[in-house]
Parts: structure tokens; sequence; C-alpha cells
């Protein structure tokens, strides 16, 4: 008898009591629809302030499919991800969201491309139904500027929703950096690669936890942790400051042998502060450059913290703690 592939479905979850019972019902369908395969949904708790993990209990106890990791706080969609992979046993595994948003019936789609060869298929949106005018402003120029940076390493508006072959998120998982962006890294380690195009639904419930600064703050993580090109843009400022404050001392030279000056030393000091600062940025950029390396490293800290589980055996988490 030939044994059936294992999926593995990861869905981080904050605040989505309004979502957790459509999204089970609608995983389930999908479960059931390709019974050529075995699912496992790995629900990740993060840290919510609302009735997810009450929710989350019930869904466990009603379908032995789906398995809980309840985190000690809030570790944001990442670290909820991040969580996930290391409970993952599946041949492949299925990224989404909570908010179905990322639709579960378009893994069906995943699945096939799979088996056609592909290691890495990913949803890219078309459209983004409910998004406000600066979120749409804020995702065109995060993949504008991360295009750039990163000699174009981030598929535009590829989203989070993706199927990895195991191969994929265990290279993944085995990074040990401390700066994740897990969309970056699916597509920094490379692997065999396809966009499936879909237009992104409004959230089924709830509301957004997407907000601007957090959503920022994750873009300008993306870029750093994979681009040491704004460190450089500090170098090569110090330089062109340097080549400015030159250029100036010749021309202000050439003016005040002419005309005069306004006051004595007024030329030295102009020359001095351009110099100085000059020196400065130049030196920041050569001190940048190591410390973007070793930063986030030397911290050591880990990428989530788990309180509990629900629906794993024994045999598997004594096999995920070894």
């Amino acid at each position: 008898m030939i044994k059936r592939k294992l999926i593995s479905v990861i869905v981080p979850a904050f605040n989505e009591e309004d979502c957790l019972e459509e999204l089970a019902h609608r995983l389930a369908l999908v479960f059931d629809k390709n019974y050529n395969y075995d699912f496992e949904a790995i629900i990740i708790e993060n840290g919510s302030q609302d009735g997810t993990w009450d929710i989350l209990k019930e869904v466990s106890k009603k379908d032995a499919r789906f398995k809980i990791v309840q985190l000690a706080r809030n570790f944001r969609m990442d670290g909820g991800i991040t969580a996930g992979l290391d409970f993952a046993k599946g041949d492949a595994a299925v990224i989404m969201t909570a908010d179905l948003q990322d639709p579960p019936e378009l893994i069906s789609n995943f699945i096939a491309e799979w088996e056609k060869g592909y290691e890495n298929i990913y949803m890219i949106v078309t459209k983004r139904t409910d998004a406000s005018m600066l979120r749409r402003f804020n995702s065109k120029l995060f993949y504008a500027l991360a295009g750039k940076l990163t000699s174009n390493q981030f598929p535009k508006n590829a989203s989070d929703f993706r199927l990895v072959d195991r191969k994929v998120y265990e290279t993944v998982r085995s990074l040990e950096e401390r700066n994740r962006f897990v969309r970056g890294l699916f597509s920094w380690v490379g692997f065999r690669s396809k966009g499936i195009e879909h237009e992104r639904p409004e959230r089924f419930g709830g509301t957004s936890k997407a907000y601007t600064k957090d959503v920022l703050d994750l873009a300008l993580k993306g870029i750093f942790a994979h681009s040491y090109v704004p460190l450089r843009i500090i170098t090569v400022f110090g330089f062109l400051v340097s080549g400015a404050s030159i250029l100036s001392t010749v021309a202000w030279g050439t003016i005040w042998i002419k005309n005069g000056v306004p006051f004595a030393g007024f030329g030295t000091l102009v020359s001095i502060q351009l110099l100085c600062f000059g020196a400065l940025f130049l030196t920041l950029g050569v001190v940048s450059e190591y410390i973007g390396l070793i930063y986030e490293e030397v911290k050591q800290r880990p990428n989530f913290v788990i309180k509990t589980t629900l629906g794993f055996d024994d045999k598997n988490l004594k096999d995920l703690n070894e």
C-alpha cells in the first residue's frame, strides 16, 4: 500500500475569533476534497486577547487534524510562522493567514503545481479589495524599494500564502537568524518557484491587524534583513559630503581671495565642519557594515516562546525537542 503524502497547513492567528470556525470549516472541505493526501492543520494562537484560544480548543476537539500551538505572547506573523514550521511534519507545508483573505480553496491549485515539480508555489495578489489607498501605496512602495535594493529578490506582489516542499521549509527552518522576514527567506533559499495570480478577498470578519506602523516596520525589517544597500548608502553619502566639502573649500577660497572673507576665521570654520561631517558619515558607514551583521545575532533570543500545545502526541513533541 502506497503511503499518502502529508501536508501541514500552518496558520498564525491573533485575535481572530470571528474567522476561526469558518476557517476550520473551509479547510476541512479542502482536506476532504483532496482525499489522496493526509492533512494536519497547525494553528498558532499568537498571544490573542479575545476568544481565539477557546474557539481553537473546540475546533481541535471536533477534528483531530487540527492541532494548536499557543505562544506566550504575540510574536507577530513571522514569529507565528516560524513556530508552525518547527512543528510541521508534512511532505509539504502550506502557510496562510486566519482571516480568510488567503482563500483555502487555492490550496488545491498549489498542490497541483507541487505535483508538477514546483517546490515553492505562492499567491500573487492581483487586487486588494479592502485595502485603503495608503495601504496600497505602502505595498507598491515596498515592492519597488525591495526590488531595487535586493536585485529583485522579492517577487512583486507575492504574499505569504504559499505551499512549500519539505526540503524548502526545512532549509528555512534551519536558518538561525533572529531578524526574520519569512517571505524573504523563502525567496532567498531559491528552489523551483511559481506564482499563482489571485484577487485577495475581504476579511471574513474582525478587523485588520495590519496597522500602518507595523506594516512599515515589517517592510523595513525585510529590506534590512536582505540588503546591505541602505548601509552602503551611508558610506556613499560620507564620500559625497567629503567631496562637497573639498569642492566648496576650493570655491569659497577663490571667492575669499578675490573679495575677502566676512570675518576672520569664517572659511576655516566652514571647511572644518564640512570635513568633519564627511569623515563622521564615512566612519559611521564602515562601522554600520559590521554592526548590521552582528546586532541581531548576538542577542540570541528565540523567535517565539511556547505556552502550551493541543493535539500533538508525546512522540511528536519529543522529536521536536530533540
